[in-house]
């Protein structure tokens, strides 16, 4: 498919045009460029006109573009999969800068010399944990030993509210241990998303916006909360990355045309 759009990764400040590279996104090999209107710029790259697949060599394209650009640049992430895909994508573009100039100008104010860390923290030993569970809580623990040697079909109902139970005392556990994770870190943040957790051994899947100049102390509270945790919770800690967690920037070309 020919080349006929134009594939947006990031909004900056940059009156001059620039280039970064070759992109890679859906196997491009366009060069990473800028269109730019009053002081602003989209880094772009030629792209065919399609719906790009949300694979994982696609994403880490799209994210390897915006990590090469903010080593210059702070920047505004947008939306994987954008792609200007009319006969003017040029047009369009400036059009786009001009029309929501105060939006990305605020923005790009706001995200100025911060950057975006993850933590994500879960339980070493799931199953030790629902264990402790069961150990510490009497009512549990009564009516998992009334069920032993039950058959489950006589018991289905008993069960079910067995598992409820297990589960809001897994939830009150992770709430507590989630806590002693995000608010000391929190306290080095200007702001902070919790992202949805998704698996039981999981605790937090947390977001941090972060100045630059604080990094180093985030950094040495995230170690001295690992050695304090040892075998028990382990730490993935992810940065320093583009604020995505903090910016959304979603483009209808519809009300720009």
């Amino acid at each position: 498919m020919a080349e006929s759009g134009k594939y947006l990764y990031c909004i900056i400040r940059s009156p001059e045009n620039r280039t970064f590279g070759a992109s890679q996104v859906g196997n491009g090999n366009g060069d990473v460029h800028t269109v730019s209107h009053d002081g602003l710029a989209v880094v772009v790259s030629g792209s065919p006109v399609k719906q790009f697949e949300n694979t994982r060599t696609n994403m880490m394209a799209h994210q390897k573009v915006q990590e090469t650009v903010m080593r210059e640049f702070t920047l505004l992430p947008v939306r994987f999969g954008t792609v200007a895909n009319s006969e003017s994508p040029m047009e369009d573009i400036r059009k786009l800068l001009s029309l929501r100039s105060v939006e990305f100008c605020h923005l790009l104010e706001d995200m100025e010399g911060k950057v975006e860390l993850g933590i994500k923290a879960f339980w070493r030993d799931e199953k030790a944990i629902f264990s402790e569970i069961v150990e510490k809580n009497p009512e549990i623990r009564k009516l998992r030993n009334s069920l032993a040697g039950k058959p489950p079909a006589a018991t289905h109902f008993e069960r079910a509210h067995l598992g409820e139970m297990v589960k809001d005392a897994l939830g009150r556990n992770r709430a507590k241990e989630a806590a002693g994770i995000i608010q000391p870190l929190s306290r080095i943040a200007c702001d902070v998303r919790e992202n949805e957790v998704l698996a039981d051994r999981v605790i937090t899947n947390t977001s941090f916006l972060v100045d630059k100049e604080r990094e180093p102390e985030f950094d040495r509270t995230v170690k001295e909360l690992d050695d304090r945790f040892g075998d028990r919770i382990a730490l993935k800690y992810v940065g320093t990355i583009p604020p995505y967690n903090f910016v959304n920037i979603v483009i209808n070309w519809d009300e720009i045309r």
